[in-house]
């Protein structure tokens, strides 16, 4: 018995590795998403945003974050919310050189891969919202941030052509 007890030791311990991720959970109106933390390079607070004129209702203006001025753009009219001026928290996201402005930051979720299911059912836009997240009582839309990014980036292009026309 001492042996064995001895040889538990030297051997590695016997895990199950389990691959997490990370995510915001925010909130915009009195619903809850979760957006991916890879997908976002910072986080803000009540930065101001210059107004400028646009016909494109999601754009909000610019604002200066870290030492650079970017487009803002509102999280929550791509989930199909009506325009709304408690926009108070920016998401940077990464490699884009834009901001998402939304209402609510409800905190930091780690969860297993398991937590993550396809999405079922009716939601406000299921173009930005493909997969849930089952967290801690509750279920939450995963929003698709790359798939925001390309609207904008198609939408400015669209733009672009019919001003040059």
């Amino acid at each position: 018995m001492r042996a064995a007890f001895d040889r538990s030791f030297a051997e590695p311990p016997l895990t199950e590795h389990v691959s997490l991720q990370d995510f915001l959970a925010i909130r915009i109106g009195t619903d809850s998403y979760a957006i991916r933390l890879a997908d976002i390079t910072g986080l803000f607070a009540d930065r101001p945003i210059t107004r400028l004129p646009s016909a494109d209702p999601a754009f909000l203006g610019i604002a200066g974050l870290r030492g650079a001025v970017v487009p803002v753009y509102d999280l929550g009219a791509f989930l199909g919310y009506p325009p709304g001026e408690a926009r108070r928290w920016l998401l940077l996201v990464g490699g884009a050189a834009l901001a998402l402005a939304f209402e609510a930051f409800e905190g930091h979720l780690r969860l297993p891969q398991a937590a993550l299911a396809a999405e079922v059912g009716q939601a406000r836009s299921r173009e930005f919202t493909q997969e849930v997240l089952h967290a801690v009582g509750s279920v939450r839309p995963i929003v698709q941030v790359a798939a925001i990014f390309q609207a904008i980036e198609q939408g400015t292009q669209r733009r672009g052509r019919s001003e040059e026309s």
